[in-house]
């Protein structure tokens, strides 16, 4: 009688897709993909604290998932892919409630870690406009692929905040000093064009061509050796996790202290009640 060793399945392995009762994702699994979808079309995909925990649980899963080889982060519809934090409730919780807001930064600090961290290649399957720290997630993604018609966009110097949370550490990075400063100083609509040109994606396509694009982009990530893809990405986060780790905590106390100013206030008031900021009024009053 032979003796046979059977491999059992290891205990850091990951879940069915179909195991997680997520409230605002969609996670499923085909073959060597993960796709994760920001499933809240009516607030154009922004992020509350159910969804950034329920993002970062999904990341965490890809990871641990042999069988996973790349990720795919999307939005679901064609208007947005995520328009950052979700400012009913930034105004509901975190106005005058610094301490609240400390909490809820973590949560956003520990999906980036995951994402930078995960070990493989993700794909940002932009579908719609991406402002805000729904930006900050593109960034985080190791490449993007956008429709034609969307457009990016950083607000935080416009809506009393700063985008500290991956733009102000890693646009220098990507677009170079200059550019990263237009665009967080002047928090313009930046084209699909001009992003690819500026080398904030990597390809832009028509939306009808946007699945084809990542899933080819994929099956290119897929016939690769993991193990050295993986060190690959480890070694190419050195500058990220440099300028990250050395910026990063003192962004989640300033911006916990800033939900005191009046200029938040003002910013996501204004945001909420779909008026213009007065920002003369706003300088007259320091």
């Amino acid at each position: 009688m032979t003796n046979k060793t059977v491999k059992s399945k290891s205990n850091y392995s990951g879940k069915p897709a179909k195991s997680y009762k997520f409230k605002h994702i969609i996670y499923e699994k085909e073959d060597y993909r993960s796709t994760i979808t920001i499933n809240r079309q009516k607030v154009l995909n922004c992020l509350d604290l159910t969804t950034i925990t329920e993002l970062t649980t999904a990341f965490k899963d890809s990871g641990w998932d042999d069988n996973i080889a790349v990720i795919v982060l999307t939005g679901a519809g064609k208007q947005a892919f995520s328009t950052g934090a979700d400012l009913n409730e930034q105004q509901r919780d975190f106005l005058g409630k610094p301490n609240d807001y400390y909490k809820w930064m973590y949560e956003f600090i520990q999906l980036h870690e995951v994402m930078r961290n995960v070990g493989k290649p993700t794909i940002a399957r932009l579908n719609g406009i991406v402002v805000g720290g729904g930006n900050e997630l593109n960034i985080s993604c190791d490449l993007a692929i956008a429709a034609d018609h969307i457009y990016i966009r950083q607000v935080g110097a416009a809506r009393g905040s700063v985008a500290a949370a991956g733009a102000t550490q890693f646009l220098p990075l990507l677009v170079g000093d200059r550019r990263a400063r237009e665009i967080l100083f002047l928090c313009e609509e930046i084209p699909a064009a001009k992003a690819l040109e500026w080398g904030l994606v990597n390809q832009v396509v028509p939306f009808s061509k946007l699945d084809e694009a990542v899933y080819i982009m994929a099956e290119k990530l897929f016939n690769k050796l993991p193990e050295c893809l993986r060190y690959t990405k480890q070694q190419l986060n050195f500058w990220r996790d440099l300028s990250w780790n050395t910026t990063i905590g003192h962004a989640r106390e300033w911006l916990s202290i800033h939900n005191l100013s009046d200029e938040v206030k003002e910013g996501i008031s204004a945001f909420n009640e779909k008026r213009g900021i007065n920002y003369k009024k706003v300088r007259k009053s320091k």
